[in-house]
C-alpha cells in the first residue's frame, strides 16, 4: 500500500470494460489507484496506458505480477482466462478481482476455492457490480419488509444487439455466449433477492448457426415456492428489466444492470392498486463496488461477494445448459 494507504492496482489486458468502466471507476475511488497495466504486446500497452492515465506499461501479463509495487489484479480476460490468470495473480501474491463469470464451469471455480485456501491472506471477488448498486439495497430492504408481500415469482430480462464475429462473446470453446455473459445477471439477482438456491432448473437455448454459441436463452428456475424466469438475448434490441410479483403487490426495477451515462433510477411498486415510487439518484456502481473491496482488503473482512456465491451462480449456468442438452429438469445438488 502506498503512505495514502491507497490499494495500487494492475489491469490486466486492455478489454473495453477495463477502459470504459473500471478504470475511471479506481481513478474515482478514494480507496484506489491505478499503478500499471498489462498487453499481449508493449506497444499496444503504452498506447492503452496512455489513454487511460495509467503510468506503467507491462508487454507481458507476467511481469505485471511480478510488480511488486501492485497490490490488486483487476482481470477482464476472456472467460477462459480468468481462472488461470487469477491463479497466477494468486501466486504472484496479488489480491484479484476478476470478470463474471469467474470460471467456465462448476469445476474451475471449485479448483479456484480450493486453491484460495493456499492463500489466506488474499482476496479473490467476482465482478458483479450491480450488486453495489443502492437500488438493489433498496429493493431487497423492500422485499424484506414485506411491502408487496410473499414474493410469488420474479421475471428478469438483459438483452442487447451484437453480431460481430471478432467479439469473444460470439466465440464458442472460450466462454462465449448470452448464458455466460448476460444471463448470469438474471440468476444472480433471483438468489440474490430470494436469499437462496434454486433446486431445479429447466432450460432452452437457441444457438447460432455461424458462432455456435447462444444467442437466445430461456429459463425456468424453481425454487421451492417461488420460481424465476429469465430470458437473455445477444440478439435482440437492448432491454433490462426485473419484475418482482408478491402476494400483496409488485416490485418493477428500471435499469437493473447497466445504467447508461449514471441516469437516476426509479423503484416502482405497487400495492393494493396503489403505485409508489423510489427515485435513487445516478451513481457509478463501479466505484462503489471497487471501493467496497479495497475496505474488504484493508480491515481484512470477507469479501461482499465470496467465492462461494460465484459457485453458486455458476452452478444453475451449467445446470441450464445441461437442461438444454437433455430436454428436461436438472436437479441442482
Amino acid at each position: 500500500m502506498t503512505k495514502a494507504n491507497k490499494l495500487r492496482w494492475g489491469i490486466l489486458s486492455t478489454a473495453n470494460i477495463a477502459r470504459e468502466k473500471m478504470i475511471p471507476a479506481i481513478h474515482a475511488a478514494s480507496s484506489s489507484e491505478i499503478v500499471a497495466c498489462a498487453s499481449r504486446n508493449q506497444q499496444q500497452a503504452q498506447a492503452f496506458a496512455d489513454q487511460t492515465n495509467i503510468p506503467t506499461a507491462y508487454g507481458d501479463y507476467q511481469q505485471l505480477l511480478d510488480d511488486e509495487s501492485v497490490d490488486i489484479i483487476y482481470n477482464p480476460l476472456p472467460n477462459h482466462l480468468h481462472v488461470p490468470w487469477t491463479l497466477k495473480a494468486l501466486a504472484a501474491g496479488k489480491h484479484v478481482l476478476c470478470e463474471k463469470p469467474i470460471g467456465l464451469n462448476v469445476a474451475e471455480v471449485k479448483a479456484l476455492i480450493t486453491a484460495t485456501n493456499d492463500y489466506p491472506h488474499l482476496k479473490v471477488m467476482e465482478a458483479f457490480m450491480y450488486r453495489f448498486h443502492p437500488q438493489w439495497q433498496m429493493a431487497k430492504q423492500l422485499i424484506d419488509e414485506g411491502k408487496i408481500g410473499k414474493i410469488t415469482s420474479i421475471d428478469a430480462v438483459f438483452t442487447y444487439h451484437n453480431t460481430n464475429e471478432n467479439d469473444v462473446r460470439n466465440k464458442p470453446g472460450i466462454g462465449g455466449g448470452g448464458l455466460m455473459d448476460i444471463g448470469c445477471y438474471c440468476i444472480s439477482v433471483a438468489r440474490f433477492l430470494l436469499g437462496k438456491e434454486p433446486s431445479q432448473v429447466l432450460g432452452k437455448l437457441a444457438i447460432d448457426e455461424n458462432f455456435h454459441v447462444d444467442k437466445h436463452a430461456h429459463a425456468l428456475l424453481d425454487f421451492g415456492d417461488v420460481s424465476s424466469s429469465l430470458y437473455c438475448s445477444t440478439q435482440s434490441e437492448a432491454s433490462q428489466r426485473v419484475y418482482v410479483s408478491g402476494e400483496q403487490g409488485s416490485l418493477t426495477i428500471e435499469y437493473p444492470f447497466y445504467q447508461p451515462e449514471q441516469c437516476e433510477t426509479t423503484l416502482v411498486w405497487q400495492q393494493h392498486n396503489h403505485t409508489s415510487s423510489q427515485h435513487i439518484a445516478g451513481c457509478d456502481h463501479y466505484v462503489h463496488q471497487v471501493d467496497a473491496l479495497a475496505k474488504a482488503i484493508t480491515t481484512e473482512q470477507p469479501v461482499p461477494t465470496p467465492l462461494s456465491d460465484a459457485l453458486a451462480n455458476m452452478k444453475v449456468i451449467e445446470a441450464i445448459a445441461t437442461s438444454h442438452q437433455n430436454s428436461g429438469w436438472v436437479a441442482i445438488d
